[in-house]
């Protein structure tokens, strides 16, 4: 029997506390330590899961597999600090709600983001905040949670998925520049270096994954006029003109593409999201997410300077254009 290979797919690690709601579990564990939290799930374990925060993403990702039955586009993996034991309840839950998940990694305390690269995995989602980080330290694409559950209740089976720019899809060199020389200083740099792509950043591959899907959706499309196109990705920036040019050359350089894209110039994202309904939003400011997590499923990408231990990070609302003029 051949290999199963993971090469031409689009392949998304996510931990069992980003996929289902594990708060009442991580309380046992915090205030009780282990053998309790073991005992805890051992006499839980026929108890169905609750959706987490990734759950509407993923459901919907998965769902895109129709479009190749016998060769599937999206494969996602558990990556769990469970051990084999308590990790039952997680793979009885994905069976419960329907998910076709069937591969899992469980290391017990110990995070499983170092088989990344050898999973071909483009994305590895987490509410842990630590194996997060040191993911993305390592040169991993990965993302942490926040906020609540948002119901998923739509019959549809649209993704919207959003994507911020700056040390998230590119890497954070203009954002340094920014830092560095105020937001004339990064205007400036950016006009002067429009025609000159951004280096890529964390997400880029993913992206890359997302638009393979997209085109198999057109190449389904070309063959049945009824087929309704469900993926749909979007660029939600704090960018404004004039420094809006160099991302969209960088995208087309790098050979992705979104669907739209918003240069909000300091407007509150939030207020784009409520609108937008995306079913993921990756942004590398928490800043950002405290209100898209409130009702859009959010993800910090601690990628980038401002992301380091010790850097805080300015409010970015009047960068790229604020009409008021004010600098941080």
């Amino acid at each position: 029997m051949a290999a199963y290979g993971l090469e031409n797919r689009l392949v998304v690690g996510i931990a069992s506390s980003a996929l289902f709601d594990l708060a009442e579990a991580d309380a046992v564990f915090r205030d009780q330590g282990e053998d309790a939290y073991r005992a805890y799930q051992e006499q839980h374990l026929h108890d169905t899961l609750d959706k987490g925060v990734a759950f509407p993403f993923i459901r919907r990702l998965l769902s895109l597999n129709d479009l190749s039955p016998d060769d599937p586009l999206v494969e996602v993996i558990i990556l769990s600090r469970n051990d084999p034991d308590t990790g039952l309840r997680v793979m009885r839950s994905i069976q419960s709600h329907d998910l076709p998940i069937n591969r899992a990694i469980f290391m017990q305390g110990r995070s499983p983001y170092r088989f990344m690269p050898v999973l071909n995995m483009s994305l590895f989602l987490s509410a842990n905040e630590d194996d997060v980080r040191e993911a993305v330290t390592l040169g991993l694409p990965a993302g942490r949670v926040l906020g609540p559950a948002v119901a998923d209740e739509d019959d549809d089976q649209d993704l919207r998925i959003a994507f911020d720019f700056d040390g998230v899809l590119a890497d954070d060199a203009s954002e340094q520049i920014y830092q560095a020389d105020g937001i004339e200083g990064f205007r400036a740099h950016e006009t002067t270096n429009a025609a000159t792509p951004h280096d890529p950043g964390p997400l880029r591959d993913f992206l890359a994954g997302v638009n393979r899907l997209q085109r198999c959706e057109q190449e389904r499309r070309a063959v049945d006029a009824d087929y309704k196109v469900r993926v749909h990705v979007s660029l939600v920036t704090a960018r404004a003109a004039p420094a809006h040019e160099r991302p969209v050359r960088s995208l087309k350089n790098w050979g992705v593409t979104v669907n739209d894209a918003f240069f909000l110039g300091g407007i509150d994202k939030s207020t784009i999201m409520e609108v937008l309904k995306p079913h993921i939003f990756f942004d590398d400011q928490v800043g950002h997410l405290t209100g898209t997590s409130r009702n859009t499923p959010s993800v910090h990408v601690p990628f980038g300077k401002m992301n380091e231990p010790g850097v805080g990070a300015p409010d970015h609302r009047i960068r790229d254009g604020e009409s008021s003029g004010a600098v941080p």
